[in-house]
């Protein structure tokens, strides 16, 4: 009833203002209501476009150096937010003081959404030019702020939801803005407090990376609450002096000169030195303030320098996710291959040969094994790459020789691949390179299903679902005589065909999958998963997680952002025009507007507004 009631004094609020008649009152937050009128005053249209407002990328690396460590906490958080807040279609971003987004990582679904492409590294979060959201609001409020659906003073914007918290310093001055945007329909109240919590942790990351030379001691009044975010902190010298308390510590030492560059004993009754035989012990101790309220501290960290090494904790850890047997554990949300794979479990259960197509690097060999696991089968996987066995021996290979079978055979024989996967699966790798001369054997056990051992004369019956790869066009080597036609046919019953990487719409959640297989909780941002876009890739997956793991080694960083692929990856700047050919960072730009054109289904007028261009400097490179 409440929310009916909040939703039709919210459109009764907007019919007012499309109107230009005053606010009913209370039908909105006070707020947002104020939001409003400013930006009616400013002459904004509520059913026009937001005015797009981006500064140079030359600014944004400035304004990155400026805040490089909060850059790096922050980007930290915005990756645990993204896997807390994941499938709810929603974009995680960063901006500085002034509102100038730094960093953005998101759902694809969202980023590729009108909003999603502006909200870019670069862009403005004024009231001025995009009415009222979270983002402005909050670095004009200096308080966490939620703006949801049709509270955005835009038309256009009322499918959104924006929850934003600052990021404050001790003093509380405005350090930076962290901001989550979702569809309407997501969880709002959920995500909001995610939010604030991860501003939360920011500010705290801040006073360990700034006073690395102190004691930083943790405490609360109650003991299970020291390692939450409700604890105070304060950091002390090797003399006691005070160098910082944080903001719930300010709070918990309310009414006592609790101040920088007082000393401990001033603010606790315990003297300092008593304090500190407890403490660096590792242990968790009660004292009084001078308030006569008793706490509980622990101590988080030892000074740099000092004589005893920092203290750490030992990372929480978490039970792993329940996962579902029929999904795979590679990425596969590409629309034409989500609907080729549909049929495959029905495929195994009526023991249909499966083949795969697919350049090298597409991961033949991993859709094999998830179409073993949908199989269910209780034998195991057997792989054999076709290419690397001596056509000589392919047969003995797969239906095993009897003790011997043949010059330099084992003394006890073999029971061959075939028999090894009964109950189970044999791959049959690099199906194209099997000899002319073994197709025949191959073809006659398909029809079969038994093995007869090389030199041997027992034949036994096998269960085995087959599966075969290759990346060349077997029905081009039918037709030059080089592969049977009836074997052919006897493999394919149902094809998978593998895109390649470049043609995977569903490239941004590789690249994040590989990253949590390489690094996990390493953060990436959106605009380095653009700039990996723009490559080729014909090298497909295995290629990009080469790349990654370059990057990866190479970072000065906690996080990969678009700088961390400038050095030892093959340039995506083959896509550039003619003009550009000669010149590295020509080149670079130039990728970047056509790759940037393409995703805006060839829009040149988006394009020049995104990367803050004009319409003739994108003409000129797409020509």
């Amino acid at each position: 009833m409440e929310a009916m009631q909040h939703l039709s004094g919210l459109e009764r609020a907007r019919a007012a203002l499309e109107q230009g008649r005053s606010f009913p009152a209370g039908a909105v937050a006070p707020l947002v209501a104020d939001s409003w009128q400013r930006c009616r005053e400013l002459g904004l249209d509520p059913a026009g476009i937001p005015r797009d407002a981006v500064v140079p990328f030359s600014d944004v690396r400035h304004r990155r150096d400026e805040n490089a460590v909060l850059r790096s906490l922050a980007l930290a958080e915005m990756h645990l937010l993204h896997t807390q807040i994941a499938g709810s279609n929603f974009m995680i971003a960063l901006a500085d003081a002034g509102g100038v987004v730094l960093d953005t990582i998101s759902d694809p679904h969202f980023a590729e959404s009108s909003v999603g492409r502006s909200i870019i590294p670069g862009s403005m979060w004024r009231e001025s030019e995009r009415g009222t959201n979270a983002l402005g609001l909050v670095a004009r409020e200096r308080q966490p702020i939620a703006v949801y659906g049709r509270e955005h003073y835009f038309n256009c914007h009322g499918h959104l939801s924006c929850m934003a918290a600052p990021i404050l310093g001790t003093n509380g001055e405005v350090l930076g803005l962290l901001d989550a945007s979702c569809s309407n329909d997501a969880r709002q109240q959920h995500t909001h407090a995610l939010v604030r919590m991860a501003a939360a942790q920011i500010e705290n990351g801040l006073i360990f990376r700034e006073n690395a030379g102190s004691f930083i001691f943790a405490f609360h009044p109650r003991a299970e609450y020291l390692d939450t975010l409700s604890a105070g902190l304060i950091a002390v010298s090797g003399d006691g002096t005070v160098a910082l308390i944080n903001r719930p510590g300010m709070a918990l030492l309310a009414g006592l000169p609790a101040a920088q560059g007082v000393h401990f004993d001033r603010l606790f009754v315990a003297g300092f030195g008593a304090a500190m035989d407890g403490l660096l012990g590792g242990g968790i101790i009660r004292v009084r303030d001078r308030a006569g309220s008793g706490v509980f501290m622990v101590c988080r960290q030892i000074g740099e320098g000092m004589a005893m090494r920092p203290l750490t904790r030992p990372a929480p850890s978490f039970p792993a996710l329940i996962s579902d047997p029929e999904k795979p554990d590679f990425i596969c949300e590409d629309r034409l291959l989500k609907r080729a794979m549909a049929e495959l479990a029905d495929a195994t259960a009526l023991r249909m040969p499966v083949h795969i197509c697919g350049d090298t690097g597409t991961g033949k060999e991993l859709m094999a094994r998830h179409l073993h696991r949908l199989s269910r089968r209780k034998g195991e996987f057997v792989a054999l790459n076709c290419g690397a066995v001596p056509e000589q021996l392919f047969i003995a290979e797969i239906f095993g020789h009897e003790r011997g079978a043949y010059t330099n055979a084992r003394d006890d024989g073999a029971p061959g691949l075939a028999r090894a996967a009964d109950g189970g699966t044999l791959f049959l790798d690099e199906v194209a390179d099997i000899p002319l001369a073994s197709q025949t054997a191959l073809l006659r056990f398909l029809d079969s299903m038994e093995v007869r051992p090389v030199g041997g004369q027992k034949v036994y019956k096998v269960d085995v679902q087959i599966v075969s790869a290759t990346n060349r066009s077997l029905h081009d080597m039918v037709r030059g005589r080089a592969f049977r036609a009836d074997l052919l046919y006897r493999l394919n019953a149902i094809t998978i065909n593998l895109p390649p990487l470049s043609e995977r719409s569903d490239f941004p959640l590789i690249v994040e999958h590989l990253m949590k297989k390489l690094a996990p909780g390493t953060a990436i941002t959106d605009a380095a998963i653009t700039r990996l876009a723009q490559r080729s890739w014909p090298g497909n997956i295995r290629e990009l997680n080469a790349a990654l793991q370059r990057a990866l080694i190479r970072r000065h960083m906690d996080y990969l952002d678009e700088d961390s692929f400038d050095h030892g990856v093959e340039d995506a700047v083959t896509d550039c025009c003619k003009g550009c050919l000669n010149n590295t960072f020509s080149r670079r730009r130039c990728a970047e507007i056509r790759a940037t054109y393409r995703q805006t289904g060839n829009n040149a007028s988006e394009t020049a507004r995104l990367l803050g261009l004009s319409r003739t400097t994108v003409h000129k490179h797409i020509r």
